[in-house]
């Protein structure tokens, strides 16, 4: 079965991340799921941010001068959401405001602003009333322990704005995913939710979660996972080893070990711009993960490019 290609925040290799306008893109592009990543303004609002933070991708500095924490970041959670609507997203910089990937969209005055999650399934909704394709969703609850120390749970209304859209089966074309495990063991069997969830593997120096994550990827680990999620979302480098001396690749026996558990898996994030050690091209990145390993659907920030590949390339 060919792979499913993710839109990691939209096609966002062109667009502002997480804008409605890269959304479309993607979609037109041909992607088979749009990803959204869900956090909580100090209304209660679910926006479609990658992160609690707003000021590496809108002018909240500009707007909001001095609404910062100590820590001299913008949370998402200071604001209500008519403040996050009035914010100009741009491309993602740096705390110096330096683009964090040079060479992309390149600001010339056009406006993108920030949309809640049920607006997003709206639109989705209306992309594929108008071309007649459908397209699945894959949203990431962000930080839901952060968020509860927060004042928040944001869970329990996630899963009500997705069921309000018609997402309530195992076999409706959506994943839910979270790097805290124990937010997607609460989703399965506290909350009863039948959709398809994907665990995130990160590294524990991110501190994404409280999960540890190193454990994990092991057979034991995965086979725990198992009784709970349908996949695995790891970091795409954790996928292969690397030989630097002679520039050998192989598989680090992650992704044979998930599927002998009977999970997908759905590695992050293949950017052009930005490929990862052992590889020098996209192409040749795409065609070791979907041909040599292989696996199940892949996260990428240029949709249209992994489309061209798979079309031209059989797995």
């Amino acid at each position: 079965m060919r792979p499913v290609i993710i839109a990691h925040r939209g096609a966002s290799g062109y667009l502002p991340e997480h804008t409605l306008p890269a959304k479309a893109l993607a979609y037109a592009m041909g992607a088979d799921y749009l990803e959204q990543d869900i956090v909580a303004t100090r209304d209660d609002a679910l926006v479609v941010l990658h992160d609690i933070y707003l000021d590496r991708v809108t002018d909240v500095a500009r707007r909001f001068p001095g609404r910062h924490r100590r820590d001299g970041r913008y949370y998402v959670r200071d604001f209500d959401l008519a403040e996050v609507r009035s914010l100009r997203v741009h491309e993602r910089t740096d705390a110096s405001g330096v683009p964090v990937y040079p060479g992309r969209f390149d600001d010339t005055g056009e406006v993108f602003r920030v949309q809640t999650f049920a607006e997003e399934l709206e639109f989705v909704r209306s992309l594929q009333a108008a071309d007649g394709r459908e397209v699945g969703v894959y949203p990431e609850i962000k930080r839901p322990e952060w968020h509860r120390s927060e004042g928040v749970d944001m869970t329990p209304e996630f899963l009500r704005v997705l069921a309000d859209y018609g997402y309530c089966e195992h076999s409706d074309p959506v994943y839910i995913q979270c790097f805290c495990a124990a937010e997607l063991r609460r989703i399965r069997h506290e909350l009863g939710s039948p959709l398809k969830l994907l665990q995130l593997i990160a590294e524990n120096s991110w501190k994404e979660s409280s999960t540890n994550y190193d454990p994990l990827r092991s057979r034991r680990g995965l086979e725990r996972l198992s009784r709970t999620v349908d996949g695995i979302g790891p970091w795409l480098v954790r996928a292969y080893r690397h030989r630097r001396r002679d520039g050998h690749i192989a598989s680090s026996g992650l992704v044979e070990r998930a599927h002998d558990a009977g999970l997908a898996v759905h590695p992050y994030t293949f950017r052009s711009d930005e490929l990862p050690p052992g590889f020098d091209s996209f192409s040749s990145l795409l065609s070791f993960f979907t041909r040599t390993l292989p696996v199940d659907g892949f996260f990428t920030d240029f949709p249209d490019k992994a489309v061209q590949f798979l079309r031209t390339h059989s797995p």
